[in-house]
């Protein structure tokens, strides 16, 4: 009989079919998976993605091009525009839509009127730019000129009308020193820029050149936004497929007030001058005058070279920030802190005298007092009332150089403070240690004499006497502070904390410069205020810019209206006011002014005035005096500041 009993080794059959339907099933299996991809993938092919492939089969193009976000407005303290965008029309050129540079202007030219010089920039800029890059042609287009391009387009292939925004400043020259102004971007700018924004390709985009706009310019500038725009193969744009608007540039509110602005713009106008008011309790820049100025407006499309040139070559230099920029020796308005040096050392009695007859002699040179005949004996309080030179020779011989610049440095100068404005220079409170690393040589007697009547190398500029003075009337650290605050938020106060200085020495300075403005026999007696409650305290100054022979001396010193402009004395003025409770800090400088108490003083009894009445003062407030002077005083800075001009100084 035949046995059925399965050889060892060998399957069966149930275990073959079982083997080969698990082999269909996986085989099965991944062609069903093979299949469904290529289903899904068909489908999104077909399906999801048929616009994006229907563009490349009509040789359609998907180009990204940057938008320039809206820069940041700015604002004075309240609320008024100083600095706005408004919108402008303009004709470009994208170069890898448009084809042959030489052909694309052509065929504009048929349609737009295109000045020659514009032509040679658009091809200038096309060259070096991205050809993605728009490159403006026609910036200000009219309403006709678009609407010709627009009708035109079919034959203008990478052409296109756009709204741009401009950079406008409504009270132009009044605040063109702070707000500084924009330009377009050039070579240079760009190499000063280690990593450029993505922004700075597109041409003639406006970033900041002076002032907030350009110590700003960051947060100003804001962050650019993308468009995704669909071209056909003709460069033609067919439509904007998505849009990302970027971040507007922050939005800056300025400590300045802007018809205080505006009153001292005009007030100064026909000098070279400076003028700084601050606010005592905050450490505010209500104003911050220059003069003469300029209007920025100019700039910010580009400045035609013969405006550049009358700028540039003005010798009066209208451009400069004087406020900030400008450094100048001192002068009298130094002795406070002469004073405060010798007072906090406990080396002056404030009762004790010291003999004025003219002049006194250091280390075999004379130096002289501004008074030929001298003053006599006299104490700090009439030292400081009268301006007398010879008593403050005698105080920085007994501080000492050292004590002299430190107290200097403890009122504000000598220092940087940090305003976001061009090129702030930081003065000078020398020192022994200073002079051999500057100028190669050792400190000298007759330096420290010098310095002692804010002479020879001592130097401040209009805002640190600001400070200064604001700083003496408060007994605190007050800071300048430009901007108020950012994109809403309030920035910190500059109002100090107290500098530790003995009250009883600042309440003996003050009190003197109060006799400056109000005794009779005080240097500033005719710029007093009149207006009970109103009064100020103040200094004179006048600092030498020429020097003086012996033999000029000998038969009498000419007078600043006998030399030459540029070698007249500068003139110099600081106050506070109201005495009782200061409110304002004011520093006036006239270059080349001549006397502080006739060109300086005036100036800065009017604006302290129109600071501290917050419009146009009544007459009551001026000497009975001075009223009619007042009166067209007031009449011409309205007519000023009604036309908007500026003279030059005569």
């Amino acid at each position: 009989m035949r046995s059925h009993a399965k050889p060892p080794g060998k399957p069966d059959g149930h275990e073959v079919n079982g083997r080969m339907t698990r082999r269909l099933l996986l085989l099965g299996g991944a062609q069903a998976a093979v299949v469904a991809v290529l289903g899904f993938r068909m489908k999104e092919l077909q399906v999801d993605q048929a616009d994006q492939f229907r563009l490349l089969a009509e040789e359609n193009r998907v180009n990204l091009r940057l938008l320039p976000p809206a820069r940041g407005l700015i604002f004075d303290r309240e609320g008024i525009p100083l600095a706005v965008n408004e919108p402008v029309y303009r004709i470009t050129v994208v170069r890898e839509a448009a084809g042959e540079p030489e052909a694309a202007l052509d065929r504009l030219a048929q349609v737009v009127p295109l000045r020659p010089e514009d032509r040679a920039r658009a091809l200038e800029e096309m060259g070096r730019v991205s050809a993605f890059v728009p490159v403006t042609v026609v910036d200000r287009a009219t309403w006709d000129d678009v609407a010709r391009v627009k009708l035109n387009a079919p034959a203008l292939p990478g052409v296109d009308a756009e709204v741009g925004l401009s950079r406008q400043y409504p009270h132009g020259p009044d605040t063109a020193h702070v707000v500084g102004y924009v330009g377009p971007v050039s070579d240079y700018d760009l190499s000063q820029m280690e990593d450029p924004d993505p922004l700075m390709q597109i041409p003639k985009f406006p970033i900041g050149k002076t002032g907030i706009e350009a110590k700003l310019e960051e947060a100003l500038r804001g962050k650019a936004g993308t468009a995704r725009i669909e071209v056909n193969s003709e460069g033609r744009v067919m439509r904007e497929l998505s849009r990302d608007e970027g971040l507007k540039g922050t939005d800056l509110q300025l400590t300045l007030d802007v018809g205080l602005q505006s009153f001292v713009e005009a007030r100064m106008d026909g000098e070279s001058a400076a003028c700084v008011v601050l606010d005592c309790a905050t450490g505010d820049l209500l104003a911050v005058g220059n003069a003469p100025t300029f209007d920025p407006n100019l700039f910010v499309r580009g400045i035609s070279q013969a405006n550049w040139s009358a700028l540039s070559d003005n010798k009066y230099r209208p451009l400069a920030a004087k406020a900030v920029q400008g450094a100048y020796p001192p002068g009298s308005t130094y002795k406070m802190t002469v004073a405060l040096a010798a007072l906090e050392a406990g080396l002056i009695d404030p009762e004790e005298t010291v003999y004025c007859g003219g002049f006194v002699e250091v280390a075999g040179t004379r130096f002289h007092c501004w008074k030929r005949g001298g003053h006599g004996n006299i104490n700090l309080h009439e030292s400081m009332k009268q301006s007398c030179d010879v008593y403050y020779y005698e105080m920085a011989q007994r501080a000492g150089i050292e004590a002299i610049s430190a107290m200097a440095r403890r009122l504000g100068m000598g220092e940087r403070h940090g305003v976001p404005m061009s090129a702030e220079a930081p003065g000078l409170a020398p020192d022994p240690a200073w002079k051999e690393a500057e100028r190669g040589d050792v400190w000298r007697l007759g330096d420290t004499v010098n310095a002692g009547i804010g002479q020879g190398y001592v130097l401040a500029t209009p805002l640190q006497l600001a400070v200064m003075t604001a700083r003496v009337a408060t007994g605190r650290a007050v800071a300048p502070r430009l901007v108020r605050a950012v994109d809403g938020v309030e920035q910190p106060s500059g109002a100090g904390a107290s500098l530790g200085l003995n009250e009883n020495w600042l309440r003996r300075v003050r009190a003197s410069m109060f006799d400056v403005v109000n005794a009779e026999r005080g240097t500033a007696y005719g710029s007093r205020i009149v207006a009970p409650g109103m009064e100020m305290a103040g200094k004179t100054g006048t600092s030498q810019v020429r020097r003086i022979t012996m033999e000029e001396r000998a038969r009498g010193v000419d007078s600043n209206a006998e030399v030459p402009w540029e070698r007249r004395d500068h003139a110099l003025w600081v106050d506070f006011a109201p005495f009782e409770a200061p409110r304002v800090a004011v520093a006036v400088v006239v270059e080349h002014g001549g006397g502080g108490s006739t060109a300086a003083a005036p100036i800065g009894r009017d604006v302290t005035l129109r600071a501290l009445y917050g419009a146009t003062p009544p007459l009551e407030a001026w000497p009975e005096a001075k009223r009619e002077e007042a009166r067209a005083m007031l009449e011409r800075v309205a007519g000023a500041e009604a036309a908007g001009g500026r003279r030059q100084p005569a």
